[in-house]
């Protein structure tokens, strides 16, 4: 086990049908770090994010999440991860408190009070508590869904397009919070299209068609596509596997 690295596997791979969704992908993320996961719909990120939080059994490959086996530890992996899906998952028919009492009861937390009441005061949702969250925008239905990844207290946070539909002062509202979590010692892997969200993060790493095509910072990238900036280095990076796919 690397204690340096909370994420650490090689050769991931997952096959629906006969169809390879995820082919040989290969990631390791230090702790603390904001890692941008990039790439074209359907190139495999939220499969690979799956796999990573013990939702999915890989078909090949191997590796660890916080130091636990991602074929034999999957039920650990997930007491310690944080898991924010695209779509928001709680219950529209309950207040705020309810939906995250409710997460805390799936838990098994001690102190479940103490535990609302600390991710509420976090995310700025005391004066909305009561409130149902069928009536929120989307900025602050992204606001209870962190709340609720966070209850539990995790090490490792995977967020899948968090901010997708939400407008641009609660997307940075919402990276001011990542960052903050950050330097705390929270690892997080976030997949995202906006190009200024990757810019804030400390790493990225692209994926289309199932493979990593490239990983590093954004200026690593940048130059190693030979490009003028982010945005034309990813239009680089597709074309070439374009090409080799074809």
């Amino acid at each position: 086990m690397n204690d340096t690295l909370a994420i650490d596997v090689q050769g991931l791979t997952k096959r629906f049908g006969g169809r390879t969704v995820v082919d040989s992908v290969s990631l390791r993320l230090a702790h603390g770090r904001i890692c941008g996961f990039l790439g074209p719909n359907g190139s495999g990120k939220t499969t690979t994010i799956r796999m990573l939080c013990g939702l999915l059994t890989p078909d090949a490959g191997r590796g660890q999440c916080l130091g636990l086996d991602l074929a034999t530890r999957s039920t650990d992996i997930k007491r310690q991860v944080g898991y924010m899906t695209q779509r928001f998952g709680l219950y529209e028919d309950l207040s705020i408190r309810q939906n995250l009492d409710f997460v805390a009861r799936l838990f098994e937390l001690t102190g479940r009070a103490l535990a609302v009441d600390a991710a509420l005061d976090r995310l700025g949702l005391v004066e909305r508590q009561h409130q149902l969250a069928g009536t929120l925008s989307g900025g602050w239905k992204q606001r209870l869904a962190l709340a609720a990844c966070l209850l539990h207290r995790p090490r490792l946070l995977l967020l899948d397009e968090p901010t997708a539909g939400v407008d641009p002062r609660a997307r940075r509202e919402f990276w001011d919070q990542i960052h903050r979590l950050a330097a705390e010692g929270m690892t997080v892997l976030v997949s995202t299209h906006y190009m200024d969200e990757a810019q804030r993060c400390h790493e990225l790493v692209y994926i289309a068609y199932g493979q990593v095509l490239a990983q590093g910072d954004a200026g690593q990238i940048v130059a190693a596509a030979g490009a003028a900036d982010l945005e034309d280095a990813f239009v680089r990076l597709v074309g070439r596997a374009q090409d080799n796919f074809a």
